[in-house]
């Protein structure tokens, strides 16, 4: 748990490739708001429920890997939906000045590309930002502790940033749309 001006924010810390999970527990500000368990039942949820599922899915994740983690936007969408949330893939053309700062977003999950062990693997990370106390804080779980941003306009132009960079935004809402 980490603390900025007396607010305290919860921060998971990256682990294998359990980034979904860290960025969604980040995200709800609570250690067990998700579990590995129960992404893994959902992503097993999503495969059952697949009329068009490949014959060995039930052995080959598509969802996610079962050993490391790596769970797909699938997993992300149906775990949020479950939650009551609803997710809005922004649209990258319109860049990050048309998304509306309102009691409606309860915070935003990027995935971004990354290249790690010298550029030797190329993958995808997610990444989970929330306003906390008034303030917009970057929960990446690759970092030490939650960066704070400036203000919205700092939100926005990381956002612009993340987004020509090849990254996706998704907002997720508190109300279902």
């Amino acid at each position: 748990m980490a603390t900025n001006d007396q607010v305290q924010i919860y921060h998971e810390k990256q682990r294998l490739q359990f980034c979904l999970l860290h960025s969604l527990n980040n995200l709800f500000q609570e250690k067990d708001a998700f579990t590995r368990s129960s992404l893994n039942s959902t992503a097993d949820k999503l495969v059952h429920d697949d009329p068009n599922k490949a014959p060995f899915s039930i052995l080959f994740k598509p969802h996610h890997n079962a050993i490391t983690g790596n769970y797909d936007i699938n997993v992300l969408m149906a775990a949020l939906e479950e939650k009551g949330k609803s997710v809005v893939w922004h649209d990258r053309r319109n860049g990050a000045d048309s998304i509306e700062f309102n009691d409606d977003l309860m915070g935003i999950v990027l995935n971004v590309p990354v290249r790690r062990y010298a550029g030797l693997w190329r993958g995808r990370h997610w990444i989970a930002m929330r306003e906390i106390g008034g303030v917009w804080y970057n929960l990446d779980s690759d970092m030490h502790r939650p960066e704070k941003f400036k203000d919205d306009k700092d939100v926005r132009e990381f956002l612009d940033y993340v987004l020509s960079h090849g990254g996706e935004i998704l907002l997720v809402k508190n109300v279902k749309d």
